[in-house]
């Protein structure tokens, strides 16, 4: 890895807080990043052999409301399997019936 490639690294942590606009509700606030593939599920041979590490290590940046959310509606394994993508999120009626909720809540700030 060379350094310009681990600054970049380091200068997008996905563990950080932004503010902007959850890719979910569409609200403006604080945003948490979320692994379309948990990392629970990274070391799995069925992960390893069906995605590449690029893929693994995917997701989007969402509000705490909505991440909080998804992780109650579904397991790691459902996740992984299922909802691997941003579309697959979104084509999911339970997921959307929460961010429709989501959306019409008052944000707050810390």
């Amino acid at each position: 890895m060379t350094k310009n490639s681990e600054a970049e690294k380091y200068s997008l942590s996905k563990y950080r807080y932004k503010t902007e606009t959850c890719q979910l509700c569409e609200r403006t606030t604080a945003l948490t990043f979320h692994h379309l593939i948990p990392r629970k599920m990274h070391r799995r041979t069925y992960f390893r052999k069906n995605f590449d590490k690029a893929e693994l290590n995917s997701g989007i940046w969402i509000c705490r409301k909505c991440h909080s959310g998804i992780h109650k509606l579904f397991d790691e394994m459902t996740l992984a399997k299922e909802f691997y993508s941003l579309e697959k999120l979104q084509r999911s009626e339970v997921i959307m019936k929460h961010v429709n909720w989501v959306a019409k809540q008052r944000v707050t700030s810390r």
